[in-house]
């Protein structure tokens, strides 16, 4: 290559780093507030408020990639210049809502927030939302001036105690994790302090999360309700709670999720956060975890540590479900289509999963496992090599059949695994890398 054409390819694009990091204010946070609504066949996206804060503490590196495609992005790019600033991926309760009967009888809206890098300048947003089978099937652009008078500011709420619990460093160095209480009274603030530090503790036990928990900081915010508990509508008992969280989303009886995401982040706005886990002041068992959304799950139920361990694998790393039952409505994942999310497989892009940590001369898809998951777990304990047993099993996502994952057990499949397997390891240790390298 010639090297004086090799020095200006070097100098645009530290020229280009330049402007984007002028582009953006690290030291506030864009809020924009939007409205997804339609049927099972149908998406509408509906711009619903901007508001600002304080602070920026999402990533500061890597902005204008992505680790994970998700089930949809938002992005802002120079009006001037057309160069992307920020991207993030995401997924939503909205499109999971889609895949259910309801949504072949009845039209729904779902409140989405999402937290970009204040710009300096004029920026183009554009969200996108993808279908099962890929492709984009709604999108919506509009400009955000920063300079409109119409940002609406939100100061930092004073009715909300918040103390850390584990804290690494600066939110430029560190994730921020935000655990917030949900059907905890104020008088509960302290048994919530407890809980807060029981979930942190747990996810911080399991690699990679222990290896790297130098990277994180946690922060319990003690948000008050004025009942106790959390709503179970199958047995009519509806609790008056911060953010009306209840059981029997979608009718799945053990479901639990709140809508009221407006609420939650007003409540936080001003506090460290990028990602959200919420504890529920329950002992029924139940919870979920939606990508680069929300964790929420019950802190009083016996499985309560592998549970919150398992949703925050799909809130903070996008890891998919290894179990099945085949008794959804409509499937979400299809032979055409490789999945984004990266511990299962269709076959369809197999290359780009975990073929590379295949034992040698393992068949793809797999035989049924060597060995009852107990005794897997026993071998591996006294000794034998964990990645033995990584394989292309039937049966993830859900589906029983024409879908794989990579291990007999893991803690994305059941409670009683002990650890992620080795494929969700590299999975999550990924998504670290990519939010703090």
């Amino acid at each position: 290559m010639n090297i004086s054409f090799f020095r200006k390819i070097c100098c645009l694009s530290a020229f280009l780093l330049t402007l984007a990091s002028v582009a953006l204010a690290y030291d506030r946070t864009l809020r924009i507030d939007y409205i997804f609504s339609g049927t099972a066949d149908t998406q509408e996206i509906s711009l619903d408020e901007l508001s600002c804060f304080d602070g920026w503490y999402g990533r500061c590196k890597n902005l204008d990639t992505l680790v994970l495609k998700g089930n949809g992005q938002i992005s802002m790019r120079s009006a001037q210049t057309g160069q992307i600033l920020y991207i993030q991926s995401f997924s939503t309760l909205f499109q999971e809502w889609q895949t259910t009967e309801e949504a072949t009888l009845t039209r729904r809206s779902f409140e989405n927030v999402f937290l970009l890098p204040m710009p300096q300048e004029k920026v183009v947003v554009r969200v996108e939302l993808y279908s099962f089978k890929g492709g984009v099937s709604a999108f919506f652009e509009h400009t955000v001036d920063p300079s409109d008078i119409l940002i609406r500011h939100l100061p930092v709420r004073d009715d909300v105690p918040s103390r850390y619990i584990h804290k690494s460093g600066s939110s430029r160095d560190c994730i921020d994790v935000a655990i917030v209480a949900e059907g905890y009274t104020a008088g509960e603030a302290e048994l919530f302090y407890e809980d807060a530090a029981v979930a942190a503790r747990e996810i911080l036990s399991y690699e990679p999360f222990r290896s790297l928990s130098d990277r994180f900081n946690f922060i319990a915010v003690a948000l008050p309700s004025a009942q106790s508990g959390v709503s179970v509508p199958l047995e009519g008992d509806w609790k008056d709670t911060a953010l009306s969280s209840h059981f029997s989303t979608f009718y799945s009886d053990r479901y639990l999720t709140t809508l009221r995401l407006r609420t939650l982040h007003d409540y936080l706005a001003g506090l460290p956060y990028e990602h959200i886990i919420i504890l529920a002041n329950t002992d029924t068992y139940g919870g979920g975890g939606i990508y680069n959304s929300y964790t929420l799950t019950t802190a009083h139920h016996p499985a309560f540590k592998p549970v919150v361990v398992h949703e925050f694998g799909h809130s903070f790393a996008g890891l998919a479900d290894e179990y099945f039952y085949d008794d959804q409505y409509s499937p979400y994942y299809f032979p055409q289509v490789e999945p984004w999310e990266q511990n299962i497989t269709t076959l369809r892009d197999f290359p780009s999963k975990w073929l590379g940590m295949l034992p040698k001369g393992t068949s793809v898809p797999s035989d049924i496992a060597p060995c009852p998951a107990e005794e897997m777990w026993k071998r591996i304990e006294a000794g034998e090599s964990a990645a033995k047993f990584i394989g292309v099993y039937e049966g993830a996502g859900y589906m029983s059949k024409g879908a794989y994952r990579p291990y007999p057990d893991c803690r994305m499949h059941t409670n009683l695994a002990p650890v992620f397997c080795p494929v969700c390891q590299e999975a999550i240790r990924r998504v670290i890398d990519f939010q703090t390298l």
